[in-house]
């Protein structure tokens, strides 16, 4: 197990300036034993109940040290960093006593995730697996960001196959995760850790990856959703590549829902990425569906996957859809680039100086797979480019005759024992029905599918065109909802988001339009979404304009003498863009903001002859706080001479 660091300082610690109050709170809490919710959905549940959530986290860090033995972790949060989120946590539940109106603003608040050890946390060991590449990075992957904006707590990174590079779970000096259901069997991988933290519910969701199946195959050997969303959906910056060009940072849940909200708060475009591309796709299919199954699945009968394959596709016809027997071998052969092809020769970018320096730190398994780039020449890469291109363009003809793929997650669930017998041959049976998607630029989400011989779970994947994510979401969840129940607690009282439909204009607000004040009906009745909350760069003051029903401010970028002033960047549908600029009134207009992290955003900002004589109010750092101030101070009353 990798150590600890003993002292850093990650974003979430250094930016917090806990109260007296707070550390009392935090030092008092009641550490009796606490039931916890297993969704994302119940821990949302708990925080509009005004539930101990407190109590609940360390309960749920508490669990997962204990959970130390089954190789799930690499590194978990080390106590001084739990504690920075938890007042972090604390200060946020301050901000306001309406719980709902507070999870428009941190729509994942107090919610325990994980992230595979592949992705990186500002401060905390990156390993993919491999003690020899550890590496500590200044940063936070852009999804660990989102999450912890939203509100979301991290308990630990996870275990997974070395450098992403498997579909077993067993490639890794951290132990090999087992599945839930049969210790005897393995969690599937390379995404293992991840799956089996949610699996054993020590989290709400979790974060893996996958170019080849990494994240929908554990999902599907352990009963879980793997949403696994279009190449270019969510950014991958902060993220260590496998195959750079192909991958995607995938969600581990227990159901789609939980999975879609996770989503939401993960997508969109990302300037720092240079394989980021965002385009929402539509909303739903509408009516039965016309499913692509296999023509021949060839599944291990063994364990009971045959039986259960044909209980799956009465599934799909008791509900009206239409079923059409596919012969997939094109798509195998799309598989076979990933492995046989030039792809691998990503893998060896990667790690290419640790490859030939030390090669004996590698997994034999995984040192033979990525050792194959070293015979690739350039002439076959380009010969392989052009045999995906026109399996791309022929493969978009699949899409004029069904509207969806429906695959068995993956075609058998291995013992430890027959890995280790076969642990190449065993890996690419796995990826049968998941190999060939990144590739063709497509989404999928696994979800389950009931049970197999012995109680294993058992899973399917709809495998949908590029941007129709929401509309796998949606079919996924018709699927689980008319399947038996799924003894998840009941949570229908909360709203959870949706991904993207529509093009959509970031905005970031200052004053008036924030949440909860004045004039946010404007943005709420257009359709806008809170993104998250954050801050400009410190290069801003902010002024009370003189005059203004209901009161707003003005923002002034200056040279010198710049603070950071706290903003809310909503996401507001481009239809509704113009009747909404309409509203603003000058001297105020459209303008770009540098924000704390170094990007730039449209935002408000006022024009400066307006600012003559109006009161700065940049030392409250916000709107909401010289609002909140103002009326703790009362009105001032006249005094007669």
């Amino acid at each position: 197990m990798s150590k600890s660091p003993s002292a850093i300082n990650t974003p979430a610690a250094s930016a917090v300036q806990p109260a007296p109050a707070e550390v009392s709170r935090l030092e008092h809490v009641d550490t009796a034993p606490v039931a916890l919710p297993r969704t994302v959905a119940g821990w949302l549940q708990a925080v509009r109940q005004g539930q101990d959530l407190l109590a609940m986290l360390l309960a749920a860090h508490e669990a997962a040290r204990a959970a130390q033995p089954l190789a799930v972790w690499i590194h978990l949060c080390p106590p001084m960093q739990f504690q920075a989120q938890l007042m972090t946590l604390l200060q946020r539940l301050g901000q306001q006593a309406d719980r709902e109106a507070l999870l428009q603003t941190y729509p994942l608040l107090g919610v325990p995730f994980a992230v595979k050890d592949n992705i990186d946390i500002a401060g905390q060991p990156t390993t993919a697996a491999c003690p020899a590449f550890a590496h500590t990075p200044d940063d936070s992957a852009t999804v660990v960001h989102k999450l912890q904006q939203a509100g979301a707590i991290w308990l630990g990174k996870t275990n997974l196959d070395q450098f992403a590079t498997g579909l077993v779970g067993t490639r890794s000096p951290y132990g090999a995760p087992a599945c839930l259901a049969d210790p005897t069997r393995i969690s599937g991988g390379s995404s293992s850790g991840s799956a089996v933290a949610v699996a054993r519910s020590l989290v709400a969701f979790a974060l893996g990856t996958d170019t080849a199946g990494s994240g929908r195959v554990p999902a599907g050997l352990n009963g879980l959703v793997g949403l696994k969303p279009t190449p270019g959906r969510v950014s991958n910056r902060g993220v260590l590549p496998a195959c750079r060009t192909l991958d995607c940072v995938s969600v581990l849940a227990h159901t789609v829902d939980d999975a879609a909200h996770v989503l939401a708060v993960i997508e969109g475009a990302d300037p720092s990425d240079d394989y980021s591309h965002f385009s929402p796709g539509p909303a739903a299919a509408t009516g039965p569906l016309r499913l692509g199954v296999p023509l021949a699945p060839d599944l291990d009968a063994g364990v009971g996957y045959t039986t259960a394959w044909q209980a799956a596709l009465l599934h799909a016809r008791d509900q009206g859809h239409t079923l059409v027997e596919m012969d997939f071998a094109p798509l195998d052969e799309v598989a076979a680039l990933l492995y046989d092809g030039p792809w691998v020769a990503e893998r060896h970018a990667v790690v290419e100086e640790l490859l030939t320096q030390q090669p004996q730190v590698f997994d034999s398994a995984v040192r033979q797979v990525i050792g194959h780039a070293k015979g690739m020449t350039a002439t076959q890469t380009f010969q392989a480019q052009y045999r995906l291109r026109t399996a791309q363009s022929r493969s978009a003809a699949i899409w004029q005759t069904v509207d969806a793929l429906l695959v068995p997650t993956t075609t058998t669930h291995p013992r430890f024992d027959e890995v280790a017998a076969d642990p190449l041959g065993v890996n690419a049976r796995m990826g049968r029905y998941t190999n060939f998607v990144n590739l063709l630029g497509w989404c999928a989400l696994a979800v389950p599918a009931g049970q197999a011989a012995h109680g294993l779970p058992f899973g399917v994947t709809f495998i949908g065109p590029a941007n129709h994510d929401v509309a796998l979401a949606g079919l996924g969840r018709d699927w689980v909802n008319a399947w038996a129940a799924s003894g998840l607690e009941s949570t229908s009282a909360v709203t959870l988001r949706t991904p993207a439909t529509q093009a959509c204009l970031s905005l970031a607000v200052v004053g008036a339009h924030l949440s909860g004040l004045p004039l946010n009906g404007q943005l709420l009745e257009r359709g806008a979404r809170l993104l998250r909350a954050t801050t400009t760069a410190p290069e801003y003051r902010l002024f009370a304009l003189p005059g203004t029903q209901p009161p707003k401010p003005g923002l002034l970028r200056v040279a010198e003498g710049g603070v950071a002033i706290a903003l809310e960047i909503w996401s507001v549908p481009m239809a509704q863009v113009g009747s909404f600029l309409a509203l603003i009134p000058p001297p105020l207009g459209l303008g770009s903001l540098h924000l704390a992290d170094g990007s730039t955003v449209h935002g408000f900002i006022c024009e400066s002859h307006a600012l003559a004589g109006a009161l700065d109010v940049s030392h409250h750092g916000g709107w909401r706080n010289y609002v909140a101030a103002k009326a703790a101070a009362g009105p001032v009353i006249p005094v007669s001479p």
